[in-house]
């Protein structure tokens, strides 16, 4: 048993209001080392902490650690701004890394894409329960973030409009999850592991959005 968030019990998810904190510059997601790591489409990743601060995309438990008590690697240096972010969260983070994402060939392979997260291997019972929260760098509202309960089932899928600094955390080893993303140009997120928490609860409060979210419809107009 895992310490959980009351905020997620519902939907699995929830949309905050976009960032609105000091611009980040695009140098701080295009200077980054990028690694060519696949993970829900043409995807490569830029590790900002790692396991062992190490420029890796491996899972934490191939140190023998759970997704916490990240390092920083030597891409923080390059992106002081998405430091900052993540440590103001307040809540222990493991992999913090931007996501370069490709442009889908269509809304199927999405749809083929869909996955769950590995967040919780080597938690230990009784520790908060590790949820992921996304940052979006670049604007692209015309592609959406896809969720669903059940992978082939389309009646249990939400979806979350990607533009510019839109904020959200999602509970990824319960929901499926792939982001469809027309292009034509590269999608840019960070993306950072948080163990659920007083802490990480506190942060989501202060972040919430002001509409509601409810089902597909309305959060692709968030």
């Amino acid at each position: 048993m895992h310490q959980k968030l009351d905020v997620l019990e519902d939907k699995g998810f929830v949309v905050l209001r976009p960032y609105d904190g000091p611009e980040i510059s695009p140098s701080e997601w295009q200077n980054l080392e990028y690694m060519d790591w696949k993970s829900g489409g043409d995807t490569n990743f830029a590790p900002i902490a790692s396991a062992l601060g190490d420029l890796e995309c491996a899972g934490f438990w191939d140190h023998g650690k759970p997704d916490k008590g990240g390092v920083w690697t030597t891409n923080a240096e390059e992106c002081p701004t998405l430091v900052e972010w993540t440590k103001r969260v307040g809540a222990d983070y493991g992999r913090v890394r931007i996501i370069k994402l490709n442009p889908s060939t269509s809304e199927a392979d999405a749809v083929r894409n869909l996955h769950l997260d590995d967040n919780n291997r080597l938690n230990p019972d009784g520790e908060g329960w590790v949820v992921r929260v996304w940052l979006q760098l670049t604007d692209n509202p015309d592609s959406y973030m896809m969720l669903r309960d059940v992978k082939d089932d389309p009646s249990t899928e939400s979806r979350i409009s990607l533009g510019r600094y839109s904020q959200f955390v999602i509970d990824s080893e319960r929901l499926y999850h792939a982001a469809y993303h027309p292009g034509p140009e590269p999608r840019y997120a960070l993306i950072v592991s948080f163990e659920s928490g007083p802490a990480l609860e506190r942060w989501i409060e202060s972040q919430r959005a002001i509409i509601p979210t409810t089902h597909a419809e309305t959060e692709l107009h968030i």
